[in-house]
């Protein structure tokens, strides 16, 4: 993960908001298990349908694990495996022999959260001549990506390679992947896989949700699995201030109040509204949005715990612990007001564990940031949702030819090496002396590797992801001691790891609520307000999207 990605500030706190901060880290959820089934659309209609259990098995690549470095923390409970040392560079192992690509040329279009690198500078260079063709890079500013990629899909000037975000799958986009990319699964499933080893080892989870329109066309990145959001806290402070790490919302709301003090500039916390729907237990978001009760599907919003999210929430805005720059929804400087002791509390992406800890190394190397351990709502165990195990995704253009589209396939092998391989440091780090240098056994990047080398490759494909930071082994040990503890409550939501589109007429009914959320919690709007928000949306059709999705359980059976 490029440094500047990961340091990307945040902006304010939107389901787009976590799933890029998120995405950006690269990691995947442990195992490779085949789940029960799949789901995609029907090419363009937006009617939704299904890919039945044995069709999906017959689609998805046969899993092979990486066998090149045992990890020094390994995977408990789900969790992604950390290394704490990187091995030097005469250990590296090659994944690849040779140069996998004969001399093909080829545009690749893609989001970035940055600024991006200079065309033609030497990492582009040494990487294009590692893999033997040549990808031409068209980065586009992350935070516009759908509306440029919307565009370009409805023209006919579509690059070779195209990420698509899940966050940006609306109808026509997730529609158009269909008629717009290739089919993969005559090149990758089954044992066809086993030509390219680094893909065989993507977890079967992230493969699953790469089938679209009963067809399997994207390479995945896969996500860690409890990623989406974190409640980060200011662990030095805490402990220069005594202050104790809170176990129940009830502690967290006295806590909250000790803290600030708005005359010091001083204020508790950010919006933390994502993590009020985790610590009260409600379920994810589309198509997550789901829970079983009584053999009836029943909407987040439906749920005493969404209510109850919102009640909590508000009673931290009412009593003025969040900043005002995020009671005014200025959410952009939200890790600057952390980093800087303005807020000691806030919630966002598993990006964040790192980047924070990278950008203060130098300026601030007192500060310690630490993920505080989900709790329920009277303080017990907690109910934690995983996240989607893929959340991006490239496609293949569907008028390459076969030829075309296998030097693709093994150009993104190459970049799905696994942590310890040669072409791994290449990719994360470019060339020793020229973009990191080796520090107490440490590659380290200088400017010009934290300018140039950006986690642009990555999105082609991505392995099945580790916490590898060897720069900051602590930071790699709090986290995944964090993930090891918290996958003890994980749980499979309904519809885990299927890729669904639900119908245009169904597409919006949601998204009024990211709103509503904001007015309820900022007491613009009451409890009440949200009530009949709730019974609006079950009479415009929210009843009649309970009762598509109840299809689609019936066919598919859960994902839990």
């Amino acid at each position: 993960m490029s440094n500047s990605q990961a340091s990307a500030s945040t902006s304010a706190p939107s389901r787009r908001t976590f799933l890029a901060a998120t995405a950006v880290a690269a990691a995947a959820v442990a195992g490779g298990t085949p789940l029960l089934s799949g789901c995609s659309t029907e090419e363009g209609s937006g009617k939704g349908g299904t890919t039945s259990g044995k069709e999906l098995k017959n689609l998805l690549p046969t899993y092979a694990a990486s066998t090149v470095a045992d990890p020094d923390i390994p995977s408990v409970n789900g969790s992604s495996p950390g290394y704490t040392k990187a091995p030097p560079a005469a250990a590296l192992v090659a994944s690849v022999k040779g140069k996998p690509g004969h001399g093909g040329s080829y545009t690749m279009f893609e989001p970035l959260w940055g600024t991006p690198p200079p065309k033609n500078n030497a990492y582009y260079k040494a990487v294009n001549d590692a893999l033997g063709a040549t990808i031409s890079l068209r980065p586009q500013d992350g935070n516009t990506y759908g509306e440029k990629l919307g565009a370009v899909l409805a023209s006919g000037d579509i690059a070779d390679i195209v990420v698509i975000p899940l966050w940006e799958m609306g109808g026509r986009i997730h529609g158009a992947v269909g008629a717009k990319f290739a089919d993969l699964g005559p090149y990758l499933s089954g044992d066809k896989v086993k030509k390219y080893p680094n893909l065989a080892a993507i977890p079967t989870a992230a493969w699953q949700m790469s089938v679209f329109g009963g067809k399997l066309r994207g390479l995945p990145m896969p996500s860690r699995p409890l990623a989406g959001v974190i409640p980060y806290y200011r662990e030095d402070i805490f402990a220069e201030e005594g202050y104790q790490v809170p176990k129940s919302p009830a502690e967290f709301l006295a806590l909250a109040k000790e803290i600030t003090r708005p005359r010091s500039k001083v204020w508790a916390c950010d919006d933390m509204w994502w993590s009020a729907q985790r610590f009260f237990g409600c379920p994810g978001e589309k198509p997550y949005y789901w829970v079983e009760k009584d053999g009836k599907l029943v909407h987040k919003v439906e749920t005493e715990n969404y209510l109850e999210a919102l009640e909590w929430c508000r009673k931290l805005f009412a009593g003025g612990y969040v900043h005002p720059d995020a009671v005014a929804g200025k959410g952009n400087d939200a890790l600057t007001r952390f980093t800087s002791g303005q807020t000691l509390l806030y919630n966002d992406g598993d990006a964040k564990w790192y980047g924070a800890t990278f950008e203060q190394a130098g300026p601030n190397p007192a500060f310690k940031i630490q993920g505080m351990d989900w709790f329920g709502p009277d303080g017990g165990d907690p109910v934690i949702y995983l996240d989607a195990p893929a959340q991006i995704w490239s496609f293949l253009n569907k008028s390459l030819s076969r030829d075309e589209i296998e030097e693709i396939l093994a150009l993104a092998n190459f970049i799905a090496a696994p942590f310890g391989t040669k072409e791994q440091r290449l990719i994360d780090y470019g060339v020793e002396g020229v973009h990191h240098d080796m520090k107490k056994g440490v590659p380290v990047k200088n400017a010009t590797g934290v300018r140039d080398v950006q986690d642009t490759y990555r999105f082609i494909a991505s392995p099945q992801a580790s916490v590898a930071y060897p720069d900051f082994p602590k930071m790699v040990e709090d986290y995944c001691g964090w993930m090891q503890r918290m996958g003890k409550f994980a749980r499979k939501p309904l519809f885990y790891g299927m890729q669904i589109q639900e119908p245009n007429r169904y597409a919006s009914l949601y998204t009024p609520f990211e709103d509503l959320a904001k007015d309820v919690t900022r007491g613009r709007k009451s409890i009440k307000d949200a009530q009949r928000a709730i019974s609006d949306w079950r009479g415009g059709g929210g009843d009649r999207l309970r009762d598509w999705y109840a299809k689609l359980l019936d066919t598919n059976g859960s994902g839990a």
